[in-house]
């Protein structure tokens, strides 16, 4: 990852700096020599200070030239500012800089230290990439950009950029699951590359298939079935309230780690990406990672369902019957319908052993949600307007937006079975709501529970402010900010 460190001046040298101006104040922010040559041709390039917008110009510098960068950062709140740190990356990543300077000296406004840290949190994980398997890439396409350098930072600056870096982290752990191919991330090695967190303070356990059998989740197992991967059940605890928060906050991810759609077979074109059906649980995990390297001063369990679905001699039929943990029966009308299946017995295993009284679960679960949403906002389901309130809040300030849904009892009725207590598929219409209605028959009374659609959130098709084509790492921000807005007090 890019490096940062901060820094009361400026070198000597011709060294690339990028000087951050405010929206439409382009005629009071100091300029380098050529002061009036950069400003001319800021303004008949339309530049004004719009946050992430970057103009790029060189002047000369004794026999040779100086990068200059103006980076609009608009009204310099934490979000402009992050779009301003993650647009400069997104320039220079591999233009051959090493380095460059954000010099925030000449800003009559400061921003506060948690925008400033905003802002090296969107350059470094504007730059994150997955080169590993990359044998053959033109010079001009190699990452050069390893060190950022902010220039007149305000006080508190070490502090806000050591939360953020922790989440930073976080969000890096996520992509990097969600990135890797099914054949080297599966229920086995997902558990592995989470480890390190023991390292941390984070106490693992894992269950393996003769423990999942032996408590009764059929609805999970069922899944896996078709496939020589063994499925595990990863638990993450984190409990930095020292025993003062007796009940821990929990969040359930679905790991698919590869979804064929089993015997209900998907079709062949783009299930390639069907590597990233574990988005969910790769969320959960990065966000115990953040929670943790910043030490955060609450107790928090994070459970991960890791299956493969595939379409082998063994797998379950469409029509099958399943009993889930919770001792209610599920007639399995879609096998494709699988994360529920998942998540339903993870759901009911952590409410047993930890009694919560919240508990958020993450998931890409239906393709209905990409139709409703797009892939601007996951959607949000809950059973509880605080919750539901608290969870929006934190998306909005986060980066990690949400739009909530219904649920009701019409929809309900959609899933009941002619032949066992539930199925686990509706009509089409509203098929991401049915869904919802399916976990929700899993919440035991008293629980305060949300479930995140994010199907069309772990993964872009094209650069998004602080990310490139890939892995997002969607849900992290929003789920440390969730925490430490609610129970950090």
């Amino acid at each position: 990852m890019i490096n940062v460190r901060f820094s009361a001046a400026l070198p000597q040298g011709g060294h690339c700096i990028a000087i951050p101006v405010p929206k439409d104040a382009l005629a009071a922010v100091p300029l380098p020599a050529d002061a009036a040559v950069i400003r001319a041709a800021a303004k008949a390039a339309r530049f004004e200070g719009e946050a992430g917008g970057v103009f790029e110009q060189y002047i000369s510098h004794g026999d040779g030239a100086q990068r200059v960068l103006l980076v609009g950062i608009g009204a310099s709140g934490a979000d402009d500012m992050e779009k301003a740190g993650a647009a400069v990356t997104a320039r220079l990543l591999a233009s051959g800089e090493t380095q460059v300077w954000f010099d925030l000296s000449g800003l009559a406004i400061k921003p506060s230290a948690e925008a400033v840290a905003r802002m090296a949190a969107g350059a470094v994980l504007r730059g994150w990439r997955h080169d590993a398997y990359r044998t053959k890439m033109p010079e001009k396409q190699k990452p050069t950009l390893a060190e950022i350098i902010v220039v007149g930072a305000p006080e508190g600056i070490e502090g806000a950029w050591a939360r953020q870096s922790a989440v930073v982290e976080g969000v890096s752990l996520t992509r990097e699951l969600v990135t890797e191919p099914a054949n080297i991330i599966y229920p086995e090695t997902f558990v592995a590359r989470c480890d390190r967190l023991r390292a941390l303070g984070v106490a693992i356990e894992v269950l393996g298939e003769a423990e999942m059998r032996a408590a009764g989740m059929g609805a999970l197992l069922g899944v896996a079935q078709g496939s020589i991967r063994e499925p595990k059940l990863l638990v993450m605890r984190w409990d930095g309230s020292a025993g003062a928060q007796e009940k821990p906050v929990v969040f359930v991810g679905k790991g698919v780690t590869f979804d064929t759609g089993g015997i209900s077979l998907k079709p062949a074109a783009g299930m390639e990406d069907m590597k990233w059906d574990m988005g969910g649980a790769g969320a959960v995990a990065g966000t115990m990672l953040a929670l943790a390297s910043r030490k955060a001063k609450a107790n928090v369990v994070g459970i991960c369902g890791l299956v493969e679905n595939m379409p082998d001699g063994g797998a379950q039929r469409p029509g099958d019957v399943v009993t889930s943990m919770s001792g209610q029966t599920i007639e399995v009308i879609n096998t494709d319908a699988e994360g529920r299946l998942v998540l339903c017995d993870a759901m009911t295993w952590v409410q047993r052993k930890f009694k919560p009284e919240i508990m958020v679960d993450l998931a890409t679960l239906t393709g209905a949600m990409i139709i409703s949403l797009g892939h601007e906002y996951g959607g949000l389901f809950s059973n509880d307007d605080g919750l539901a309130d608290k969870l929006t809040a934190a998306g909005k300030a986060s980066g990690d937006p949400l739009w909530r849904f219904p649920l009701g009892v019409a929809y309900d009725k959609l899933i009941d079975s002619p032949i066992a207590d539930i199925k686990n598929v509706g009509p089409r219409e509203g098929g991401s709501i049915t869904a919802a209605q399916f976990l929700q028959r899993f919440v035991d009374e008293g629980v305060k529970w949300a479930h995140l659609d994010i199907a069309g959130m772990v993964w872009a098709a094209k650069p998004g402010a602080v990310w490139d084509k890939g892995a997002t790492g969607f849900g992290v921000r929003l789920l440390d900010r969730f925490v430490a807005d609610n129970f950090e007090g």
